[in-house]
């Protein structure tokens, strides 16, 4: 009997054991998200006098106005009407935006997941007049990807900010973690950008304004186009103060920016160019690709050539691909790669007739002539260095230049002697 228990206690001791294996304890740090209600988040609208140059994004222009976009914030206004001297006008707050595009008085603007109008007649005393509610994929602001999210209850509003909090959490013990995925958001990948002429070249006499290569928004006549990572969206702008959406497709994955030429959509994708025929904006209809390695890509046109950057590093899924390629689009069918130039981290780019401006990260803005598509390296004009480059639009004889420090204008009009003519500098 003292042996059987021996025995019985052992086997109640390895039950015990054995069941204390089964959980654990872990600890971590988990990014919790901070809501704004619906209610506030569709009221949120407003002009502020002042509103510091922190986080910049997108650059849009419109009748001597600048546009610059606070990331998720809204939109700084300048009056540009003296290049040397820009000056403030206000902040119209957007909670959520990234992306702008303006037709006759009325800018149109991502805001989270609703497209809203405002009237910018005035832009100091602008105030919104449309908006079509939930028709953009549900988005949440920038994050660290080392931070494991917490839930996410999209019933409660927009996620307008993170707070971080240490979580000890109990839970069984299984032979492989499994956690809760998102997908963030990341500087060039999040929601919507802003492009409203066929051509992102000289500026023209237009009812619409001019924004640069990493564009996710058109203009085509009375329609608005737009695409995000994987969908296209067209919107009938008919009625000004109340637009309507046309048509949502699903494409291909990966897309980053749009670049409208004539009837022509160019979408910059992570696998490559896609083109697609807009001429009736309902039906957008494939016509060709030209696919490449991995990476982040914008793209320009101009006549019968097109320009791609392409960057490696996260988030592009490529760590050794940074460069400049110029392809030969002559056959729309059959776009053909006439040459690669390395670069060192390349962002946006613009081209006005020869001149060639590409933003290279950290290693500045360049500035090439491209009249020979063979020799474009060796045809270096200037180099800006000690500034960070992402993105331009070319106005004819001033650039426009976006960076992660601040803005900058240049007087390109002796190419000779490119000038920077005014500068504002981001507010650390």
């Amino acid at each position: 009997m003292k042996r059987f228990n021996t025995i019985f206690k052992f086997l109640a001791l390895i039950f015990i054991l054995s069941g204390c294996e089964d959980k654990y304890t872990e600890q971590y740090l988990s990014l919790e998200p901070v809501y704004m209600s619906y209610k506030d988040f569709r009221e949120a609208v407003k002009v502020e006098s002042t509103h510091s140059l922190e986080k910049p994004g997108k650059i849009y222009y419109k009748d001597n106005y600048l546009f610059i976009n606070e990331i998720m914030k809204g939109i700084h206004v300048y009056n540009n009407t003296n290049p040397a001297s820009p000056q403030y006008v206000g902040f119209i707050a957007i909670p959520g935006n990234v992306d702008m595009v303006i037709k006759g008085n009325i800018m149109y603007a991502d805001s989270y997941i609703d497209l809203v109008g405002i009237d910018i007649t005035n832009p100091a005393t602008a105030k919104e007049v449309a908006r079509l509610k939930s028709v953009f994929p549900y988005s949440v602001p920038p994050y660290e990807s080392y931070y494991r999210l917490g839930t996410i209850d999209d019933t409660q509003g927009v996620v307008v900010d993170w707070n971080v909090k240490k979580v000890r959490k109990e839970i069984e013990q299984i032979s492989y973690p499994v956690y809760p995925v998102y997908f963030g958001s990341k500087f060039t990948e999040f929601s919507l950008s802003s492009d409203a002429v066929a051509s992102n070249g000289a500026a023209q006499s237009t009812p619409a304004g001019i924004g640069g290569s990493m564009a996710r928004f058109g203009l085509i006549g009375n329609h608005l186009l737009a695409v995000d990572n994987s969908t296209y969206y067209s919107f009938d702008l008919t009625k000004a103060t109340d637009p309507s959406l046309e048509t949502k497709q699903g494409m291909s994955w990966g897309i980053e920016t749009m670049f409208l030429s004539g009837s022509n959509m160019f979408l910059g994708t992570r696998n490559g160019m896609l083109i697609y025929n807009v001429a009736d904006v309902t039906k957008p209809t494939y016509v060709a690709n030209f696919w490449h390695a991995t990476g982040c890509d914008p793209v320009v046109v101009q006549n019968n050539r097109a320009y791609v950057t392409i960057r490696g590093g996260t988030p592009c899924q490529n760590t050794t691909i940074n460069r400049l390629d110029v392809l030969d689009i002559t056959n729309l069918k059959n776009p053909t790669l006439m040459r690669s130039y390395n670069m060192t981290n390349p962002f946006g780019l613009g081209i006005d007739d020869d001149v060639l401006f590409v933003c290279d990260g950290d290693a500045g803005l360049k500035v090439y002539n491209a009249a020979d598509p063979y020799l474009i390296s060796e045809h270096l004009i200037a180099t800006f260095k000690d500034i960070n480059a992402f993105d331009v639009i070319p106005l004819g004889n001033s650039l426009l230049m976006i960076g992660s420090d601040g803005f900058y204008q240049y007087d390109y009009t002796n190419l000779n002697d490119i000038k920077q003519i005014s500068s504002i500098k981001v507010v650390k």
